[in-house]
């Protein structure tokens, strides 16, 4: 059943890279691309997926690189700019942690399959929100991350326990988080923190979590992304080359690096993506009051 997995992975991100390189290609030839600096890009890329692969999450850290490196995404563009250029670096992480972790295959696939669901049905609602309502969406997503990473750092958070599975009404709460989560994904609100936590209150391993939130991630972005990319509502260079960067960022993590202390960058993205959240809801509050 794992590799049914895998090949429903492959199969939607060949769907995925089909769609998101033909509209690259079409902006390039009209000259459409942002004005944004691709070694910015890059680096943006390299750094989040690398620490992606490692556990802390990309979509936070890519907002605040974003905004420390004055990449000029538009705030409207965000949420999809981050499905489109985290997918095929997630699916690579996926393809690997799904083969080295295991998971007992109804958990995992039920799971994936509940998040790529929601997902489906956030991705129509959010690309077609805007500016204002996804500033305060990400805004307070931002800040309920920085909170479930502190209580991480600090030892607050369940420590889980030896399960690799779920079943009855765990595996019922498990279904509907993960649908939930998927669909506010669409919205730029980065899984694997709450899906971690989830895992954690649920009573599986830590090392579960992995495969569940990559697996989650990678099954439901190709799908919400090409929404994105029909709907025009992402940013195409940028995306284009935090891809590239991205993907080399996951390989020397999972290969070459493996593991490294992290305690110290952790606290570091904490008070970033914190001083993100307040950036961010200043912005939405502010255009409400000049209204």
């Amino acid at each position: 059943m794992i590799n049914i997995v895998r090949v429903l992975l492959v199969a939607f991100t060949s769907i995925f890279g089909f769609s998101f390189f033909r509209d690259i290609a079409k902006a390039k030839r009209e000259n459409s691309f942002e004005e944004v600096s691709a070694k910015k890009a890059f680096a943006t890329g390299f750094a989040t997926d690398f620490f992606d692969t490692l556990g802390i999450g990309s979509f936070a850290p890519t907002v605040a690189m974003m905004n420390i490196l004055k990449m000029n995404v538009s705030d409207r563009l965000i949420p999809g700019t981050l499905n489109v250029c985290h997918t095929i670096p997630v699916v690579v992480e996926a393809l690997i942690f799904t083969t080295v972790i295991k998971v007992e295959p109804i958990t995992l696939i039920s799971l994936i399959g509940a998040a790529v669901v929601g997902s489906y049905v956030g991705a129509g609602v959010i690309s077609k929100m805007d500016e204002k309502k996804i500033q305060l969406i990400m805004g307070f997503a931002l800040a309920i991350t920085a909170v479930l990473m502190l209580l991480a750092q600090l030892g607050l958070m369940p420590g889980g326990g030896d399960a690799i599975g779920l079943s009855g009404v765990k595996l019922a709460i498990g279904v509907v988080g993960n649908f939930i989560l998927g669909a506010l994904m669409t919205a730029g609100v980065g899984l694997y923190s709450p899906c971690m936590a989830m895992i954690y209150f649920l009573g599986m391993s830590p090392d579960i979590a992995f495969p569940i939130m990559m697996g989650s991630c990678a099954m439901l972005m190709p799908i919400a992304s090409t929404k994105f990319i029909k709907e025009d509502a992402y940013a195409k260079k940028t995306s284009l080359f935090i891809t590239i960067g991205g993907i080399i960022g996951v390989f020397i993590a999972a290969y070459i690096v493996k593991s490294m202390p992290m305690d110290i960058l952790k606290w570091v993205v904490i008070v970033v993506i914190a001083y993100t959240s307040v950036t961010m809801l200043k912005k939405a509050f502010n255009k409400e009051e000049i209204k």
